[in-house]
């Protein structure tokens, strides 16, 4: 019934990978099921045989989801089951999209959809990598035509050693975390975080998972030959004209060479290249409808040659610029009163304004997968709003684009960010991206470390980013180019952002369009941003050199503290009457989690003097009255042997009538009034009942006895 192929393979330390097709899903185009551990992971492919009428571009839509089932776990939504991506999916989709995508035809424009889905986790297993694997298993075995096999590991190095694919165990101990992508022979996409690596420590990572990948695209070949050495399907492409692209270059590639030549603005330039292509139409004449289709591509083919020539034969670049230089850089911060703290960075046409928001540990940010469930203190979201560009959309929420932008600032950035036992505050970062003619998120990245400094924020150096660009031609000449623009953006071969601080890289993500990236090129492109990453660093210090001493006046206030756990219940008291108490005689937000067998309590405020209220109160809670002890106390009420006062928040003892004079009182009226502060010794506990006993007497000078006194 099933033609079942598998192909078993070492990833190392004894682990395997095994890839299964014929099986499952069998009528989609092509099927792969992943298997490592308990972790499986089901990839389609279905390719329209014909493209739609008049379709110019690859529409290429992958998807990975993860169903709850898979850990035994249901979904916590009201309609208990999975809805939309959440972002770590979506963050996962775009992983895979983005390495599959150069692997197509240029001229291959049929719809194509894969769809990728974890249906048994692992808790140990990291699905991120196998998922791309299946992806690429799934296209190996169908006909659907792809000129090359990939994969994608993670590489982390731990204890100084690279390992390929670690636990999820493995990786709290890791100080570099990189997912990477590759072809047997060239590298297609890298996006990772570190702790301030080196250069040449990345290098060496590429190179590890570059290795590991070669295995996995030899498995997926050997899978493909199991499978009968299935052909790519023959498929339709699209209609050209070459005598109409010849007359095209003859009318325009003097006057857009002209117009690349200018230096001008973006909308500048993008108004006359639109204005030459008006002209260009007028001058051809009536055409047939087919023909006419093709004149805008055939312009825009002939402007990305032209640019793309200028830039590799004369090492210019449309603003002017040369290839090595970052654009004009301006910033400020403190830029709006309200906000805990404000940056607004502007690096030539690209701006963001960027605010922080200081919050309590109930603001933290809930991650959750099939396998896991967690809570950030530290977040980022990156907004992209149409007027940025200059256009008109429909504002529908953050898109795939948006949630991969902030994603990889968050990840910088969080390679500063203070421990909670340091700055026990959630952080809550928003970049609105005002303007953009290229590099947006890394205009987030150095506008967002400026705004925590601002903020008050304890981070121990700035970090900053930059886009690298890659122009190439087929006569092997290329040029790398720094902080590109949006145009050398679209019309180059690569986006590589590279995010640090002076002392290493915190951040990388890299994308290619082309068939891959020679390592050449890599260290080029590396060297060339860490000059770039040094420039903008030194004009972000020259503007703020050090986190702000002290939170600003309207930030709230936050204390961190530590207590033994068995006090944990005495805080919160009887169905939470004391915790209640403090808050609302405070004013306070407290929380209180047992971590490691200690208490851990944040206590938050909008004014200093509630907040050290609420800290004394909780001191005098988890303190042990020390027999023998002074404390100042108060007087909380009065009865006629005595007084009860409160010498810690939330203790109280008994003040005899006996203990507050050497003289003999009679009653306790007229002796003290409630409210009155009492200076106590603790002198001892009563046997029965275990409550505190305190003299005033003994801390008095003591009367001298007269002659007939000691007679008496």
């Amino acid at each position: 019934m099933f033609n079942l192929k598998t192909k078993t393979f070492d990833i190392g330390d004894g682990r395997t990978i095994t890839i299964e097709t014929g099986k499952l899903a069998r009528q989609a185009d092509g099927s792969a099921l992943v298997r490592m551990g308990n972790c499986a992971i089901l990839a389609t492919v279905v390719a329209n045989k014909e493209p739609k009428p008049g379709q110019s571009f690859f529409p290429l839509s992958v998807d990975y989801q993860e169903k709850f089932a898979a850990a035994g776990r249901i979904p916590g939504s009201f309609f208990k089951r999975e809805g939309r991506l959440s972002d770590y999916e979506i963050l996962i989709s775009r992983l895979i999209d983005r390495a599959l995508r150069p692997l197509f035809p240029d001229d291959y424009v049929c719809d194509v959809q894969v769809l990728v889905t974890l249906i048994s986790s692992d808790p140990e297993i990291m699905p991120d990598a196998l998922a791309c694997l299946a992806a690429s298993a799934a296209l190996a075995v169908s006909d659907v035509p792809v000129q090359e096999i990939i994969s994608e590991v993670r590489v982390s190095r731990i204890g100084g050693q690279m390992v390929i694919n670690p636990t999820r165990s493995q990786m709290k101990e890791s100080d570099m975390d990189f997912i990477i992508a590759a072809t047997e022979k060239n590298i297609m996409m890298v996006e990772g975080e570190s702790k301030e690596c080196s250069e040449a420590d990345l290098i060496a990572a590429i190179e590890a998972g570059h290795n590991a990948i070669k295995i996995q695209v030899q498995a997926q070949k050997e899978l493909w030959e199991l499978c009968g050495s299935p052909a790519k399907r023959d498929y339709t492409k699209p209609y050209r004209n070459d005598e109409l692209k010849a007359k095209i270059e003859t009318l325009a590639k003097d006057k857009i060479y002209t117009i690349a030549k200018s230096a001008s603005a973006k909308h500048d330039r993008s108004d006359a290249f639109k204005a030459l292509a008006k002209e260009v139409v007028e001058q051809l004449g009536e055409l047939p409808e087919a023909d006419a289709a093709l004149v805008g591509y055939y312009f825009h083919d002939l402007e990305k040659e032209v640019i793309r020539n200028m830039m590799i034969d004369e090492k210019t670049r449309l603003d002017g610029r040369a290839l090595d230089v970052v654009r004009p850089l301006n910033m400020e911060i403190d830029f709006l009163p309200s906000p805990h703290g404000t940056a607004l960075f502007t690096r030539g046409e690209t701006q963001s304004l960027t605010t922080v928001t200081l919050g309590t540990p109930n603001d933290e940010k809930l991650l959750e997968d099939a396998e896991t469930t967690e809570y950030s203190s530290f977040y980022l979201h990156y907004n992209f709003p149409p007027f940025s560009t200059g256009e008109i959309k429909p504002m529908r929420g953050p898109g795939r684009r948006e949630v991969g932008h902030g994603n990889l600032a968050q990840r910088s950035l969080k390679q500063v960010i203070p421990v909670k036992e340091k700055f026990p505050y959630t952080v809550r970062v928003i970049s609105d991206i005002l303007e953009s003619n290229g590099s947006s998120s890394m205009a987030t990245v150095c506008a967002g470390s400026l705004a925590l400094m601002d903020a008050g924020v304890p981070i121990p150096k700035h970090v900053s980013g930059v886009a690298m660009g890659l122009v190439s031609r087929a006569d092997g000449k290329w040029v790398v180019l720094t902080d590109i623009l949006g145009d050398e953006d679209h019309l180059g071969d690569m986006d590589f952002k590279v995010t640090g601080t002076k002392d290493g890289i915190c951040g990388i993500q890299m994308d290619i369009k082309v068939d891959g990236l020679s390592m050449d090129v890599m260290m080029q492109a590396l060297e060339q941003a860490k000059r770039g990453r040094m420039h903008i660093l030194d004009a972000m210090y020259a503007c703020v050199p050090a986190a702000r001493a002290d939170l600003k006046p309207h930030a709230p206030r936050m204390e961190y503290m530590e207590i033994d756990k068995e006090f944990i219940g005495a805080i919160i008291g009887p169905g939470g009457k004391i915790i209640q108490e403090i808050q609302r005689e405070t004013g306070t937000t407290i929380t209180i989690e047992e971590v490691d067998n200690k208490g851990q309590i944040s206590i938050f405020s909008k004014q200093k003097e509630g907040l050290d209220k609420a800290v004394a109160w909780i001191r005098g809670i988890v303190q042990v009255p020390e027999i023998g002890a002074t404390y100042q106390s108060v007087v909380k009420s009065i009865m006629p042997f005595g007084a009860f006062v409160e010498f810690m928040p939330g203790k109280q003892g008994l003040l005899h009538i006996s203990e507050i004079s050497w003289s003999r009182l009679e009653t306790m009226d007229g002796v003290f009034k409630e409210g009155d502060k009492v200076e106590v010794k603790l002198t001892g506990t009563d046997p029965k009942t275990g409550k505190f006993k305190f003299s005033r007497k003994v801390l008095l000078p003591k009367p001298e006895r007269n002659e007939n006194e000691a007679k008496a």
